[in-house]
């Protein structure tokens, strides 16, 4: 894991949760700390228009302006150091329960357990569960050297911005709202948010659970919690001219 946060990244952590959740919380204002990546703005391809693409079309050109974000998701050592300090209230604490993942849990709790989700018989929902590679999902050879998540520093960067984990491990929310397309988009009872680049219970094939692939998406209500969610901070990168005004403010 990487060394605990200081407080103030710690607190951009929060609002960039809070973001999320639907706050009217801004992101904060890049500061150059070594933690964070310039990103240059322009125009992407985004989606896929592939028939196997699963809530993942239409392919659309997006534009975006410069930003930074995150090396590394936000850490279980960062959001307890956040947790303490901020006397924080996790979703799992103010529900009291959480999904947790079958393998994780003892016999012992597996005999409590009254009801499991149908289609994902594999989350067990767990009272008391607060914050902190095989056939899927009953066998997890764990070749990659990690049962479960991998610390978001175990394997080298995906991508040439020297951005770790982006593809796999856990999911990462995004503060964009889940608009799914075609049938779906008229059952959406509750607001969703998007997550973005799978976990470590995907397949590559997307033989068992999601595709693990550049273009996976998925939407969620923002109180969802389980071990393979997690998110890392953004941030705007101001222009010369703002940087002037901000100074003059300042001054």
């Amino acid at each position: 894991m990487l060394p605990c946060s200081s407080a103030g990244r710690v607190q951009l952590a929060f609002l960039l949760g809070t973001c999320v959740l639907g706050s009217s919380y801004s992101l904060q204002v890049f500061e150059d700390d070594g933690n964070m990546v310039q990103l240059p703005g322009g125009k992407f391809q985004m989606g896929t228009n592939s028939p196997d693409g699963k809530n993942e079309g239409p392919l659309e050109v997006v534009t975006v302006k410069s930003f930074a974000i995150d090396k590394y998701p936000v850490t279980n050592r960062d959001f307890r150091e956040f947790v303490r300090e901020k006397k924080y209230k996790t979703e799992a604490e103010a529900f009291g329960w959480s999904f947790v993942f079958e393998d994780f849990v003892s016999e012992e709790l597996k005999k409590k357990v009254t009801q499991k989700l149908e289609s994902a018989p594999w989350w067990l929902p767990i009272d008391n569960a607060f914050w902190r590679q095989g056939i899927f999902p009953k066998v997890d050879m764990a070749e990659d050297g990690y049962h479960g998540v991998s610390p978001v520093n175990a394997f080298s960067p995906q991508n040439n911005y020297g951005l770790y984990d982006l593809l796999g491990n856990t999911w990462e929310w995004t503060a964009s709202e889940y608009q799914p397309h075609g049938p779906m988009s008229r059952q959406r009872a509750q607001k969703m948010h998007v997550l973005r680049g799978a976990s470590w219970i995907d397949t590559v094939d997307g033989s068992a659970n999601h595709k693990a692939r550049v273009t996976t998406r998925m939407g969620n209500t923002p109180d969802s919690a389980s071990d393979n969610l997690g998110f890392r901070c953004a941030g705007h990168i101001l222009s010369q001219k703002s940087r002037k005004t901000e100074s003059k403010k300042e001054l």
